[in-house]
């Protein structure tokens, strides 16, 4: 599988245990496993290449709090590839969906005329917050009700009720543990510290993208992953959800760069290492969402669409 590499695929994952919502990340092993290896630093690669991971947490595993279905394949085929071309990636950049249980999405922010919470999935408009069907129950009301008003008009998106998940200190916010050992045993033996990037912490917006919230009065964008976009030569995006996280990093980063086809070009969505979001009754197609968002990036910025197994670095 990857012939230049003295420590063999099953040494670094456990096959089997992809998705585990147990399985935890043997760090001291994997440390020394890579110390022994011989590969040059990633600061001397001529080609660079980087990856960046969206939200492979156990929570989007299948089976976690918001399971996507199909991650759990995604995972092992992601750590595949990246074992197979492990001296010719350069940087790896992870987000990590980080929140509490009273953010504007989860249901303990809001209540209905008799106090009863939303259920899952409920879509809230800034209609329905006018017309009192659901209350917030906010420290900063109106500051929830101007950002439902921007998420709609700017966004063109609806608030959707989230179950909870990747809290921040459970065992649901941790990376999928197979992966974590992939990306730290490529940060030592490649001699590279590898971007752990914690977004969704702001309790009065969302964070898809890696790049900046939905919307927030602060305005932040994190010019970091934009600066590291710009000096890579190649640029793979992976992780979940394809319809949701990866699709509005996806949007971020090729808006932030519009009229920059000599960026844009060198992006590619790894399609066999990322799955939409379950559709639920009454609820968007999740799977078309993503399919025409990827079709969209295609023609729009001359993004490569492509399966990791015909990707070799």
């Amino acid at each position: 599988m990857n012939s230049t590499l003295k420590t063999s695929y099953e040494q670094i994952v456990t096959p089997g245990t992809f998705g585990s919502q147990t399985q935890e990340s043997a760090i001291a092993n994997i440390v020394n496993l890579a110390r022994h290896e011989d590969l040059r630093p990633s600061v001397e690669d001529s080609k660079r290449v980087l990856v960046i991971n969206i939200d492979n947490q156990k929570d989007f595993m299948d089976g976690g709090a918001l399971g996507v279905p199909g991650s759990s394949q995604d995972v092992e085929r992601l750590c595949q590839w990246l074992y197979a071309n492990m001296c010719k990636i350069t940087t790896i950049i992870s987000s990590l969906d980080t929140h509490q249980p009273f953010q504007v999405f989860f249901k303990a922010c809001w209540a209905d005329e008799n106090g009863n919470p939303p259920d899952d999935y409920t879509l809230i408009t800034a209609a329905d917050i006018a017309s009192g069907k659901w209350h917030v129950r906010a420290i900063k009301p109106n500051y929830v009700s101007e950002y439902v008003d921007h998420l709609e008009q700017d966004g063109k998106k609806t608030l959707c009720i989230w179950p909870e998940h990747c809290i921040k200190g459970t065992q649901g916010a941790a990376m999928e543990s197979n992966l974590a050992n992939m990306i730290y045993f490529h940060s030592v033996c490649r001699k590279v510290i590898n971007q752990m990037v914690q977004k969704g912490t702001d309790p009065y917006s969302e964070m898809y993208g890696i790049i900046k919230p939905e919307w927030s009065r602060k305005n932040e964008i994190n010019q970091s992953i934009l600066t590291a976009v710009e000096q890579h030569d190649e640029i793979y995006l992976v992780g979940e959800a394809g319809s949701h996280c990866l699709l509005e990093t996806g949007r971020q980063i090729l808006e932030s760069f519009a009229g920059r086809p000599d960026v844009t070009r060198r992006i590619t969505i790894l399609r066999d290492c990322t799955s939409p979001v379950a559709t639920v009754p009454g609820g968007p197609d999740w799977r078309k969402v993503m399919e025409d968002g990827f079709a969209d990036f295609q023609s729009k910025y001359g993004i490569t669409i492509a399966d990791s197994t015909s990707i070799v670095l």
